[in-house]
C-alpha cells in the first residue's frame, strides 16, 4: 500500500513511526502526566522536539535552573493544531487531562538514548502546579 495509517490509543507514550532520523510518537494521558501529578522533568541534548496538541487539554511546561540550583517553570496551554517546538536542553514536560493526545516529532530513538530526567523537589511540585493552574485560567 502506498499510504500509512497508524493510530495509538494506549496510554502514554509510543513512537509508532520511525525512519532514518526522525521519528513520530503519540503521547496519551498516563499517570505521572496529569495536570496535578508531575513529579519530573526531562531534557534531550541532542535534538528538539515538537510538539503538536490532538484534543483535550494539555500545558506544556519549560524550564530553566536558577540561581538557586531550583527550577524556574514556563507554562504554556497549548491549542489544538498549533506547532510547539521545545529546543535541544531545554528542560520540559507535558501536563494533561484524561482525554489528551499530542503528537510528538523528534529524533529517531531520542526516547531511548537522548533522555536525561531530574526529579523536583516538594517546593518545585508546589511551584509548578501554581503555574499550571494559572496556565490554564
Amino acid at each position: 500500500m502506498l499510504i500509512e495509517a497508524y493510530t495509538y490509543e494506549g496510554e502514554g507514550y509510543d513512537p509508532f513511526l520511525i525512519r532514518d532520523n526522525w521519528q513520530v510518537a503519540k503521547l496519551n494521558y498516563m499517570p505521572g502526566q496529569g495536570l496535578t501529578d508531575i513529579v519530573k522533568i526531562d531534557k534531550h541534548i541532542h535534538t528538539d522536539e515538537v510538539f503538536i496538541l490532538i484534543k483535550g487539554t494539555a500545558i506544556l511546561i519549560a524550564a530553566e535552573r536558577n540561581e538557586n540550583d531550583a527550577y524556574s517553570f514556563d507554562c504554556l496551554k497549548m491549542q489544538p493544531g498549533t506547532t510547539y517546538n521545545i529546543r535541544a536542553n531545554t528542560w520540559h514536560n507535558i501536563a494533561m487531562n484524561t482525554d489528551a493526545e499530542l503528537i510528538i516529532v523528534e529524533n529517531c530513538n531520542t526516547h531511548l538514548h537522548d533522555c536525561i530526567y531530574v526529579p523536583l523537589s516538594e517546593n518545585e511540585k508546589i511551584d509548578l502546579f501554581d503555574r499550571i493552574q494559572s496556565a490554564l485560567k
